[in-house]
């Protein structure tokens, strides 16, 4: 069993994969890892260029964001678990600083946090807005202190996932996976990342998916969330 798996779901990221996964290569020079590239029905060379790479495809036909990450969690191997999107905005060569905590045992779960040192370009206006407002959405329904509920950069155990009930599929699944290890009593920790422009071709509905996400957190507070494993 390898020490750890990264998981990254994939669709026509042709352009990007190739460079963050040698970016993950070269973070992880002298650690036991897999790569689990989590596909939904690529395209263009996504698959080449990873298997290319050495990562391993997971086929995944059915579309979203958490349906992915499930079926990569399910596939993956590691005793610890660590993601990020393929399009090069996360610095992949952070993830030792992830993992440092989890070995020595401080924390349980480690996610980047965008929002501290965020540069200008990084993000639109109207996505920067989205994020700050559902980050005070969840500060304020669920009385936690959390800087970026939003962050597709973390690392954790696996062996907290039997006790995270998980059921959404869509882009809401990043703010309640870090939900459900808040209230699980877990040990989560932010670390402030850097957060570069995409590459590639922008798959964010900035207006739409803010306004899903802050519905889904009002929803999950009053406990109506309906399973769609």
């Amino acid at each position: 069993m390898p020490e750890v798996s990264v998981i990254i779901p994939t669709m026509n990221e042709e352009a990007s994969i190739g460079p963050v996964l040698d970016e993950v290569l070269s973070a992880f020079r002298r650690r036991d890892i897999e790569i689990v590239i989590v596909d939904t029905d690529s395209r263009d060379r996504t698959r080449d260029i990873a298997i290319g790479k050495g990562a391993r495809v997971v086929v995944e036909p059915r579309r979203g964001y958490g349906r992915a990450y499930k079926t990569g969690f399910a596939a993956s191997r590691g005793t610890y678990l660590a993601t990020l999107d393929a399009d090069s905005t996360y610095p992949a060569n952070r993830f030792p600083d992830f993992l440092l905590p989890l070995a020595e045992d401080r924390a349980d779960f480690v996610s980047g946090d965008r929002i501290t040192g965020l540069a200008a370009d990084a993000m639109s206006g109207m996505h920067r807005v989205g994020n700050e407002i559902l980050n005070l959405a969840f500060r304020r329904l669920y009385g936690v202190s959390i800087r970026d509920s939003q962050s597709g950069m973390w690392a954790f155990r696996r062996s907290i996932l039997p006790r995270l009930r998980l059921v959404h599929d869509g882009m809401a699944f990043s703010e309640e996976l870090k939900l459900e290890v808040l209230r699980a009593g877990f040990r989560f920790l932010e670390i402030p990342i850097d957060y570069r422009p995409r590459v590639g071709a922008k798959k964010i509905r900035s207006t739409r998916d803010a306004t899903e996400n802050l519905i889904w957190l009002a929803r999950k507070r009053v406990g109506w969330v309906p399973r769609t494993d």
